[in-house]
């Protein structure tokens, strides 16, 4: 069975960013997800800020979730920062919105 990139963004959906409490996905930090070849993976995302003391954590969190929970069908995981589009809170689900209590 080949891996899909609603597995792998579901899969995700258990990656928090520590800071928060709320996972990358729904925080609106995972921009792209590229299944390159076989057996690898691109996982295009930003942080909340360009110094988020995190980022080391959370580039790690994302490459064990996958290898972890793919781990037949996945043998590299690519994780690229961007910081274009900058993120900001219209990224967030509703979800991550009502967790964090912001209006919107």
């Amino acid at each position: 069975m080949s891996l899909t990139k609603e597995q792998i963004l579901e899969e995700l959906e258990s990656v928090l960013d520590p800071e928060l409490g709320v996972d990358i996905v729904n925080l609106g930090l995972v921009y792209n997800i590229e299944l390159i070849e076989a057996k690898q993976v691109k996982v295009t995302m930003t942080m909340t800020s360009m110094g988020c003391p995190m980022a080391g954590h959370i580039i790690a969190d994302v490459k064990e979730t996958l290898l972890l929970s793919f781990a037949e069908q996945l043998e590299d995981v690519d994780v690229e920062i961007v910081w274009t589009p900058v993120w900001s809170k219209d990224r967030m689900s509703r979800l991550a919105k009502i967790a964090l209590g912001i209006p919107g």
